[in-house]
């Protein structure tokens, strides 16, 4: 099954070499629209082929709905945590209270009983 797995990577990885060979050309990146720009009296530019601009914005879309999602899943987690931590007090509350079931009595016959 990983065989499918590599090929679907590696057309993903030719699909993304083809779209940045076909996106090479140079973009300007403005911070701010020119009206602003020349009001305020500063133009923040750079230049980047335009295959890097599409995955940067890819990229970040990927982070931000990652980070959402996490947070969103906030109180799934915190719920899964205290219900974790609740089976495990009960689980030594039961251990404890077979312990006291068997007090006194004989080893083997508590071991058998315990092992049941």
């Amino acid at each position: 099954m990983s065989y499918v797995r590599y090929t679907f990577w590696g057309i993903v990885a030719v699909a993304l070499i083809i779209v940045g060979l076909a996106n090479r050309a140079p973009t300007q990146l403005r911070a701010m629209p020119d009206q602003l720009a020349e009001f305020l009296g500063m133009s923040p530019t750079i230049e980047l082929p335009l295959f890097v601009v599409l995955f940067l914005g890819v990229a970040l879309g990927l982070i931000i709905g990652f980070l959402w999602e996490w947070l969103r899943e906030y109180h799934i987690r915190s719920e899964a945590r205290s219900k974790s931590r609740e089976l495990d007090r009960l689980r030594r509350e039961v251990d404890r209270l077979k312990e006291e079931k068997h007090e006194g009595q004989d080893e083997v016959l508590a071991l058998i009983d315990k092992a049941s």
